[in-house]
């Protein structure tokens, strides 16, 4: 792993940096500065989730609009571009007086941020690396959890300091004086896959292309049985982190815990977030992928639903710590298994498609979770209908895993016997 690392730095410093840059357009960010918006705006738990919910889905139907830019514009001259109207949204952040701005500026926070960021990166991942393809994605994902142990102590200061505002401002610096910058320079050269067997995108299904040899297109992975059965599963893990940190301040005033009582929650959904995601690059190297699939959600499932008898504080940094667990696989598992399954020719397209998908969970959560708040729903009590989801969702991905399992298992051996007939 070390000279892993040293060979490839520039490429995972990208990464890297991408994820953790991203934690500017992330829930658990914006959610740091809820309270001032709703006080300033007049909002309620309610309104400030619909607007939250409209503006994610406009980033969601823009990204799936023009994330196959990824494919056709180089990374280089993308990530920059992205970084300059992300810096412009943060500067709407701290400008913004009427909803209509603050709408605006949200909506171009999150297709930044959680959306383009985020799959430039994996796109990345997925493109230049094949036979470790996990360890590149977990170690470039580490940039998630790296911000969210640095980003919300730093950004907690500042507002004490200098205000909410400008903390916006100074966000926008950062990303446009600092983060611009550095990405040109680490993306100027696009890392070549070695070897003979890395030399071409890969057309995906273990080197089979369609049956009238073409690769995988948006299309076609949208009519194969797999993309649709794993929609639920793609919309649970950013539905469920997003909505606990989401209602946190809702939280703390149910449970009679402060805000500041339940900061330590961050590192530890951090850390497991850490482990679980190099843990699992590491297994979907070894294994396959499509193995994680029936196992990774369960944890997310028992650490929501520890939410409902939470008594003490600490009982929150546990239900985070195990949440965590699943939100690291699922950064490596998706990282892994859509350019595993489907090739690379058209991930970004692909991938496109997917992160919409998580997108739009993350939109629907604050939304459809604030309202049942104010209709006196509290979340502890949702909550254990989150746990019960993903336990049932672990059941259904069994039976998709080998259904996956056996049609990889039949592309291995059709692939291998048409190099027989080659020789």
């Amino acid at each position: 792993m070390p000279s892993f690392i040293r060979e490839n730095a520039r490429w995972l410093g990208a990464g890297f940096l991408l994820t953790f840059a991203s934690a500017f357009g992330q829930t658990w960010f914006i959610a740091l500065f809820a309270g001032a918006i709703k006080q300033e705006h007049g909002l309620s738990d309610g309104g400030w989730g619909t607007l939250y919910t409209v503006a994610t889905l406009t980033a969601a139907a823009l990204m799936f609009w023009r994330g196959a830019v990824a494919d056709t514009m180089s990374l280089s001259r993308l990530a920059p571009l992205t970084a300059c109207a992300f810096a412009l949204a943060a500067l709407g952040m701290a400008a913004a007086q009427s909803l209509w701005l603050l709408g605006a500026s949200v909506f171009l926070l999150r297709f930044c941020g959680q959306g383009m960021f985020s799959h430039i990166a994996m796109t990345a991942m997925g493109r230049w690396f094949e036979a470790r393809r996990g360890r590149a994605v977990s170690l470039a994902n580490l940039g998630h959890p790296a911000g969210e142990i640095v980003i919300p102590l730093v950004a907690v200061s500042a507002v004490a300091a200098i205000g909410w505002r400008p903390t916006w401002v100074g966000v926008a610096g950062v990303v446009l004086l600092v983060v611009a910058p550095l990405l040109w320079a680490l993306l100027r050269e696009e890392r070549h896959p070695r070897g003979g067997s890395e030399a071409a995108p890969r057309p995906g299904l273990a080197g089979l292309r369609r049956k009238d040899g073409r690769d995988w297109a948006r299309s076609d992975a949208v009519r194969h049985w797999l993309l649709p059965a794993l929609v639920p599963v793609l919309l649970t893990p950013g539905f469920v982190s997003t909505v606990a940190f989401f209602h946190q301040s809702h939280i703390a005033a149910v449970k009679g815990w402060t805000l500041a009582e339940m900061a330590p929650g961050y590192p530890a959904f951090a850390t497991t977030t850490v482990v679980s995601a190099l843990a699992a690059g590491w297994a979907a190297d070894r294994f396959g992928p499509q193995r994680l699939l029936p196992v990774f959600l369960l944890p997310m499932g028992i650490g929501i639903a520890l939410v409902f008898p939470a008594e003490q504080v600490e009982a929150w940094w546990g239900a985070l710590g195990v949440i965590g667990i699943t939100q690291g696989a699922a950064s490596a598992l998706w990282g892994v298994l859509l350019p595993h399954v489907y090739g690379t020719r058209h991930l970004g397209a692909i991938r496109a498609l997917a992160t919409t998908i998580m997108v739009v969970s993350t939109a629907i959560g604050p939304g459809l979770t604030g309202v049942l708040i104010d209709l006196g729903i509290g979340f502890p009590t949702q909550s254990l209908f989150m746990g019960a989801w993903c336990v049932a969702l672990s059941i259904a991905c069994v039976a998709i895993a080998r259904r996956l399992t056996a049609e990889l298992r039949r592309g291995w051996e059709a692939d291998a016997a048409l190099g027989d007939s080659g020789r």
